[in-house]
């Protein structure tokens, strides 16, 4: 398996998930500092590429790197991404929206496209699966501002667009998670948003009144759909759908 994004928050758990299954995970990550804390998990079963999810010959150097530990991949899980601290429109002028606007679109979504451009033909021959990170921002306008929920609808279009495109080989879904706690999910560089989403004040509260739960979601608790997805077997037959972990909020 292949994870883009796993050093840290969802895409770490997901890791560890799939670990925890027996799974031979290769994970692409830029930060050292969160590659450095995956590595401590340990085992033989993970290797941990540092790279931007951007640069196409990072992307090619984890493949490189999870095709030579298991000898084929079968699956490819999608976790990079940027939060934008619930900006609006109205507070940006023209040039930072361009600039955070295009920081937002490739991060969220043109790296996936990268990452199963660049994984295709290695997932087409395992007939694998791709499974792409959401939100529930994704369906309605809550959990970020305007620029990260439009990524997210974005992602949800090519969740469908890709599932009928790479069929029959490939099986392509996404997982939405709602809000999150116990994330160090990032804010956008080209804005100066230098604190994480786990330093909004209010923020566990707020999630936790926002579903029927009554709960704020652990970054462990969405690793279950990613691992269900993944499974050739229990969801063989599976494609084009997106699963949402999001403590009811859609209710």
């Amino acid at each position: 398996m292949l994870v883009t994004g796993g050093g840290s928050g969802i895409g770490q758990a997901v890791c560890r998930r799939y670990l925890a299954l027996g799974a031979r995970v290769t994970v692409l990550e830029r930060s050292h500092e969160h590659a450095d804390a995956l590595r401590r998990l340990g085992g033989d079963l993970l290797r941990v590429v540092v790279g931007d999810a951007m640069d196409g010959d990072s992307l090619a150097e984890t493949l490189a790197a999870a095709r030579n530990d298991g000898g084929g991949l079968d699956h490819l899980t999608a976790c990079v991404g940027v939060f934008d601290n619930y900006v609006s429109v109205r507070d940006l002028t023209a040039a930072e929206l361009e600039s955070a606007g295009e920081e937002m679109w490739r991060t969220n979504v043109l790296s996936s496209l990268k990452a199963v451009n660049v994984c295709y033909e290695a997932l087409k021959a395992a007939r694998g699966s791709v499974t792409l990170t959401l939100s529930e921002s994704a369906y309605r306008p809550r959990g970020g501002g305007v620029l990260y929920g439009s990524s997210k609808w974005a992602l949800r279009g090519v969740v469908d667009h890709l599932s009928a495109d790479l069929a029959p080989e490939v099986r392509v879904n996404g997982v939405a998670p709602g809000g999150t706690g116990g994330t160090r999910f990032g804010g956008l560089r080209s804005l100066g948003q230098d604190s994480t989403a786990d330093r909004i004040a209010g923020r566990d509260e707020r999630i936790a009144r926002s579903n029927v739960l009554g709960v704020t979601p652990r970054p462990e608790d969405h690793s279950g759909a990613y691992a269900y997805l993944a499974d050739p077997s229990a969801a063989r037959v599976v494609t084009g759908i997106v699963i949402n972990t999001d403590a009811g909020s859609a209710a």
